[in-house]
């Protein structure tokens, strides 16, 4: 990515594991001028039609995806009983492309050539396959999940948490991506740390993102750990004991959700306290008591980085919105607030189009201008440049929350003077 958050960067590494991303065809940035804008026709007082592309059943599980999706949809249903946009309803269409990359073109074929939506909203797609078709057509695909390179490739395309890259058709520069240390720099001046363990499997997805880590933490002046586990027959409890015998202060992982909780299990086992086992947004979830039922002091040292407001920071009015809107869900998680946040962008730029039109045309031209979007604070304000040279270092914020027993995630700080100045680190993507 332009500039990737270090949680975006581990979820996608927990799908790899699973399964390969892949983006679509990369073709140059004149195949996307000289096109018809695509603007929908549609009637003057009917229906705002919008689509939600989600791999609801993907081969990664079932609900692993579904969070923005489920957050969108209450932000517009919440909106619609308020009336909509300038008195018109927003429909909602979805799809489920099963995590394929032929699924993926079928859902994009069937949303934007058959549904005619003016826009695309919280994406959250294991094999873009589509993105390229999507930017062609300019329809813009709004605060989507960057689980791919695609939301640094393509213009029109505008993920949640912005893009620093040119997005001409080729990944970030040269078809490299950049991601700070900000994490790494915040457990070291907040908390001390000084030794990190990172844990992998010997698998070549989960080695390339571990190398990446340790890079991050030895450019922050850590003594790094390595731990590798077998991918097949994996002996947490081995990693456990050397963890312990190390003195690790951090654990930082690439592996999946299965098996951190093993690890944790283990690390319980043998009486290996750490300061913080550090995970993702993707896991930032109000299912981590039953995740790691059988591992109370590895769950109770939890912590997780992210770009937006915790959803349980409930003094802050938009998340109490949220969380009244999505009071019905069975469970809560961070995915959700940032699909909630997706659709809130929609809602904005439609709102900003209504006297002229709400088309892929405004929409889009909007979009383009957004420059320190927060989405009524529930995001670090998310900016769109197309820097012909990667930065060298670059101003981050991050959001920080702990997990306690009995009161769920604790926000950690003011996401927004939780600042660093840090290298920006490059990485294949």
């Amino acid at each position: 990515m332009g500039h990737r958050s270090r949680g975006a960067e581990a979820a996608i590494f927990v799908l790899l594991l699973t399964l390969s991303t892949a983006c679509g065809s990369r073709l140059p940035e004149s195949d996307f001028e000289h096109r018809d804008r695509g603007t929908p026709s549609e009637p003057d007082r009917g229906p705002i039609r919008v689509g939600i592309i989600t791999s609801a059943t993907s081969p990664v599980g079932g609900n692993a995806f579904t969070g923005p999706r489920d957050g969108a949809k209450a932000y517009f249903d919440r909106l619609n009983a308020r009336g909509g946009i300038d008195g018109r309803r927003v429909e909602v269409r979805l799809c489920d492309d099963g995590g394929s990359g032929v699924g993926n073109n079928e859902c994009v074929h069937e949303l934007i050539d058959e549904d005619k939506v003016v826009a695309l909203v919280a994406t959250t797609a294991l094999d873009y396959a589509g993105a390229a078709r999507v930017s062609r057509a300019r329809v813009p695909d709004i605060g989507g999940q960057p689980i791919g390179a695609a939301y640094d490739t393509y213009p029109h395309l505008y993920g949640i948490y912005g893009s620093l890259a040119p997005r001409d058709g080729t990944t970030g520069w040269d078809g490299q991506q950049y991601g700070g240390t900000e994490v790494y720099r915040y457990f070291k001046r907040e908390h001390g740390a000084r030794t990190a363990a990172v844990v992998s499997y010997n698998q070549p997805a989960s080695a390339a993102y571990a190398r990446l880590v340790e890079r991050g933490l030895k450019a922050e002046g850590y003594k790094v750990v390595t731990e590798q586990v077998d991918f097949a027959l994996p002996n947490f409890r081995a990693v456990a004991a050397d963890l312990k015998k190390q003195g690790a202060d951090l654990v930082f992982d690439a592996i999946d959700t299965h098996g951190n909780a093993r690890l944790c299990e283990a690390m319980d086992d043998v009486g290996a306290d750490v300061t913080a086992k550090v995970t993702n947004v993707q896991n930032w979830t109000s299912t981590v008591a039953e995740d790691y039922k059988d591992a109370p002091r590895c769950r109770n040292a939890l912590w997780a980085t992210g770009s937006s407001r915790d959803y349980e920071d409930t003094d802050q009015d938009a998340v109490r919105e949220f969380r009244d809107a999505t009071k019905g869900l069975e469970t809560h998680s961070q995915w959700q607030l940032e699909g909630w946040a997706a659709a809130m962008w929609f809602t904005d730029a439609a709102k900003a189009c209504a006297e002229q039109g709400v088309t892929r045309a405004c929409v889009d031209d909007h979009m383009n201008r957004s420059q320190g979007y927060t989405a009524d604070g529930l995001l670090i304000p998310v900016t769109f440049e197309r820097l012909p040279e990667p930065p060298k270092s670059r101003r981050t914020c991050l959001s920080v929350a702990r997990w306690e027993d009995g009161r769920g995630w604790i926000s950690q700080g003011d996401m927004n003077t939780t600042c660093f100045e840090v290298p920006q680190l490059p990485y294949q993507p």
